[in-house]
């Protein structure tokens, strides 16, 4: 048997008529920039996320650079990001020119630890950035208790974590604001790229509104200094469809992740934690193999596709040597980098499959 990471057209051919009559439907509208479908995707989502704003971005890491720009931030301003992340949420903070403030997860969660940015802030600090990783909230409570203490912005890097709920409330409006991708892979995914931006602010609503369409509010009249970066009507639709299954999906990958923990307790592995205030949604389930190259080489060779999120923590990567990070500079993320392998998982994943997963997980570990 193979098992592929994640089988997107598997679960797509179950919305197919949906999905293709969306398509067409935006292909005979007229309109494809903006306009009536990105419109009720926004409401929809906004809805979903319990936020009264929402606006459509262009990608995930667009919507994170105007909401930031929306805040201000800029030069001579500081911005606290976990060490262990997706590259992005680093890049957004760099194309405002903002300094980089990079602090530890908890090993345990691999979420930011809140003591670690209690430690961070400085008179400098305008901004901090939690990261819902892997689909598991980060401890919003303390975060918002130093932001209020702090007077800083807080805005929720929710890329992978559509539906995830922190203390029974859904991801989306416990900060300021909150960030989405809507990369293909997504819990909610589109057929491209895709992002969006959710917001308890209408004055921040307001400004990212003119700066993804060039700072503009009325045609001709550009109040900012905006760019382009507009949701495209046809992932609107598509996105639209997509979000009435989301609950149903997210229930699905819950059951797989649930039965990998019950039967890999005694595998070996280092298994995901999940705190009693988390929902996961799990757009990923990551354990942890202290020599997770070969166990990768091996689940390979058996029929099982995995994935590593990430192989190198951002303070490491090229394009961020001018910082003056070494190894070393953030143990924790480093370990979990050098450890980490993301399991098969997904909504067209079968209960067979599933099982096929832990008989090779339990007899290659």
């Amino acid at each position: 048997m193979r098992v592929p990471f994640l089988d997107i057209a598997g679960a797509h051919a179950e919305i197919q008529d949906q999905l293709e009559a969306a398509v067409l439907r935006v292909a005979r509208s007229g309109y494809f920039i903006l306009g009536p479908e990105v419109e009720a995707f926004e409401t929809g989502f906004a809805r979903y996320t319990g936020a009264p704003h929402c606006l459509g971005t262009g990608n995930g890491l667009d919507a994170l650079i105007l909401a930031l720009k929306a805040m201000d931030i800029g030069s001579g301003d500081e911005v606290i990001v976990p060490a262990n992340t997706y590259i992005a949420t680093w890049l957004a903070v760099s194309y405002c020119g903002a300094a980089i403030v990079p602090v530890e997860p908890l090993e345990a969660t691999h979420n930011v630890d809140p003591d670690a940015v209690a430690a961070a802030i400085t008179s400098r600090t305008k901004a901090i950035i939690p990261v819902h990783l892997y689909g598991q909230p980060a401890d919003m409570d303390p975060l918002m208790e130093l932001a209020g203490q702090h007077g800083l912005h807080l805005l929720e890097d929710a890329a992978q974590a559509h539906g995830a709920k922190y203390k029974g409330k859904r991801i989306g409006s416990f900060g300021e604001a909150a960030c989405w991708s809507f990369y293909p892979g997504k819990n909610l995914g589109a057929l491209g790229d895709g992002g969006g931006f959710t917001s308890t602010s209408p004055e921040l609503a307001a400004r990212v509104s003119m700066l993804r369409n060039y700072g503009s509010a009325v045609k001709y009249e550009h109040e900012l200094a905006g760019q382009n970066s507009r949701l495209d009507p046809i992932q609107a639709a598509a996105l639209q469809v997509k979000l009435q299954v989301l609950d149903a999906w997210n229930a699905r990958r819950q059951a797989i992740a649930a039965r990998y923990l019950e039967a890999l307790s005694a595998s070996g592995l280092v298994l995901p934690v999940v705190p009693q205030w988390a929902s996961p949604v799990w757009h990923l389930f990551v354990a942890r193999h202290p020599d997770r190259d070969a166990f990768r080489a091996r689940l390979e060779a058996a029929g099982v596709s995995t994935v590593i999120h990430y192989p190198k923590p951002p303070h490491l990567q090229k394009a961020y040597t001018g910082l003056g990070y070494t190894k070393g500079a953030f143990p924790v993320s480093e370990t979990l980098a050098a450890e980490v392998i993301s399991l098969p998982i997904g909504p067209a994943q079968t209960v067979s499959q599933t099982e096929y997963v832990i008989e090779q997980v339990l007899k290659l570990a």
